[in-house]
């Protein structure tokens, strides 16, 4: 800090203590946003790992129900279901965490829209299986989609840090150093002027004698 180029004045040592408080705050205001977010994060991070043991009973069910409905119906049929027309239609919103945009997807298939005409066309184990790898489908879509907001929040969470790292390391060091400095000078003058003062007393007070 060129020390040199301060102006030496109240006002300006008021103003930077005004600039001290309001950091401070705002560096308390930086961490609690930041506790939050890891509170959020790790709170997100346990459903993700709860949904991917989900995940992998979904996908034995999956497989399981392909194979009883192969045995019942054989592979030709298995494959001509599997190949009519299958849609799944998304619609993309956000949801705010702490003031971080998450993606937020709602997910409908052609299956759940027309459930009961597949029930009455479909075969009940393949329907079964098709209900089941749409299941998988749908866990598939939610976990990617809170793996994204994990990395968002993460993301955020580092910015936080970098910024209550530099308010706290170098911003209000700076700003103290300066305010001590400010202090500092005024007592100088202060005692310089009381010093004059006396001084000048005194050569009166001899002239008046």
């Amino acid at each position: 800090m060129a020390l040199s180029n301060i102006k030496t004045t109240r006002l300006e040592l008021i103003k930077t203590r005004t600039r001290i408080k309001v950091a401070a705050k705002g560096l308390n205001l930086l961490k609690m946003k930041r506790s939050s977010l890891v509170l959020a994060f790790f709170n997100m991070a346990k459903e993700i790992k709860i949904m991917r043991g989900n995940m992998l009973e979904s996908v034995k069910q999956a497989q399981d129900s392909v194979k009883l409905a192969e045995i019942m119906y054989g592979r030709i049929t298995i494959e001509r279901i599997s190949a009519e027309n299958y849609e799944a239609l998304a619609k993309a919103s956000s949801k705010n965490i702490m003031g971080v945009k998450i993606p937020d997807l709602e997910v409908k298939s052609n299956l759940q829209m027309g459930s009961a005409y597949n029930i009455m066309s479909i075969p009940a184990p393949v329907f079964d299986s098709k209900q089941n790898y749409e299941k998988l489908f749908m866990l598939l879509v939610e976990v990617a989609e809170k793996e994204n907001a994990l990395r968002l929040l993460l993301r955020e969470i580092e910015k936080l840090n970098r910024r209550s790292s530099a308010i706290e390391n170098v911003a209000i060091p700076k700003l103290m150093e300066k305010s001590a400095y400010i202090k500092q000078r005024l007592d100088d003058m202060e005692r310089d002027q009381i010093v004059s003062i006396k001084y000048i007393k005194g050569k009166i007070e001899a002239q008046g004698a």
